[in-house]
């Protein structure tokens, strides 16, 4: 029979055998917590360092993707209009908005800014978004806002139109005393009091004025070569000197300057 001596030493070892399980338990968890501390800013902060290392979709890889028409695919919106993309998809190489200072009206980007802050891409991470596969830049070197939209696109890309309506006008875009392609004016079904203008086209021959053009459809021309005479914000991101084809939203014919 055990002595009372025998049965409190044995109560002691047992009492440190559960501390030291309890310590173990703790250590673990302990590294199992710093193991996701680490995995999360990491993942937060990983792609900070450069924009252009993080392209916000592929770029294209096929002869025919100038060809192909756009899916139906929203970049922006003002008030109820929705701005679609007016390029195929395998042809886009990168989004981008700057403001202008010419009345034109302010576009609410669709997906999330790929070159943002710190903070904002940690938000982001934490609470998430309605729209992760559309990134976009805001363009560095130009007026600080969101009234113009600039979708990269390889000269000679296909442009087809971003809203549903008719043709307004079709008007030379000159730059730097150079004509570069054209401005096509189009006034949007859903939205007759503003005016979206699609510039750094080649008209199609079958644009006329009067036109009605379906978005996503109905061709308007094809992107110019812009970045041969003037240098565009968008090639930070993109390739092909950032040629892109811009849109810009009006609030009236008589605004158009």
């Amino acid at each position: 029979m055990a002595s009372p001596r025998s049965r409190q030493a044995a109560r002691l070892r047992e009492r440190r055998r559960r501390a030291q399980r309890r310590a173990r338990l703790l250590v673990l968890g302990a590294a199992v917590a710093a193991l996701g501390v680490v995995t999360l800013m990491l993942t937060a902060f990983g792609s900070g360092g450069s924009a252009s290392a993080e392209p916000p979709i592929a770029l294209a890889s096929s002869a025919d993707a100038t060809a192909l028409r756009p899916p139906p695919r929203v970049l922006a919106a003002i008030g109820n209009l929705h701005i679609q993309l007016p390029v195929a998809a395998a042809s886009l190489t990168a989004i981008g908005f700057h403001g202008m200072n010419d009345g034109s009206l302010p576009l609410q980007p669709v997906g999330r800014q790929a070159n943002a802050g710190i903070l904002a891409r940690l938000w982001h991470r934490i609470a998430g978004s309605g729209n992760d596969s559309t990134r976009w830049y805001q363009l560095e070197g130009t007026t600080a806002g969101t009234n113009a939209l600039d979708v990269g696109a390889a000269p000679g890309t296909d442009v087809y139109a971003p809203v549903q309506g008719s043709v307004v006008a079709v008007s030379d875009l000159i730059v730097g005393g150079r004509r570069v392609g054209s401005r096509i004016d189009l006034r949007p079904s859903r939205s007759p009091s503003v005016m979206v203008s699609v510039l750094h086209v080649k008209p199609d021959p079958a644009i006329t004025v009067g036109s009605p053009v379906l978005a996503a459809s109905s061709k308007l021309g094809t992107a110019v070569d812009l970045a041969a005479v003037e240098t565009q914000a968008l090639a930070a991101h993109a390739p092909h000197g950032g040629n892109n084809v811009s849109i810009v939203v009006y609030p009236s014919v008589g605004s158009l300057p």
